[in-house]
């Protein structure tokens, strides 16, 4: 299986155990979809869990499910926040036309 790619700025997970994962593509995503949630009922994380297969066969654009992915953490309060630095900012203004 290829790596998905996806226009995606790398978000650092704290999961309910304590520990902690950053993320950055639709792979790290499936592997932090199997770690410690607080509840893998929720609707948001149900949705998050069947875009992000969605978007490893290639029937979702990888944007959409990794957005999910952030919403169901977001609700759970699993997302830590990530500064963008000066020099990120830079790249994706360079490279935003490439995608």
């Amino acid at each position: 299986m290829s790596r998905q790619k996806g226009k995606f700025l790398p978000v650092t997970i704290r999961f309910a155990d304590g520990s902690s994962m950053i993320v950055s593509s639709i792979c790290d995503a499936a592997k932090a979809l199997d770690r410690k949630w607080h509840s893998k009922d929720c609707h948001l994380f149900l949705e998050a869990e069947r875009l992000i297969a969605a978007a490893r066969d290639g029937s979702c654009k990888p944007e959409v499910a990794l957005q999910a992915f952030k919403s169901a953490a977001r609700e759970q309060r699993l997302l830590r926040a990530t500064k963008r630095t000066p020099v990120v900012s830079m790249f994706d203004e360079m490279t935003g036309s490439l995608f």
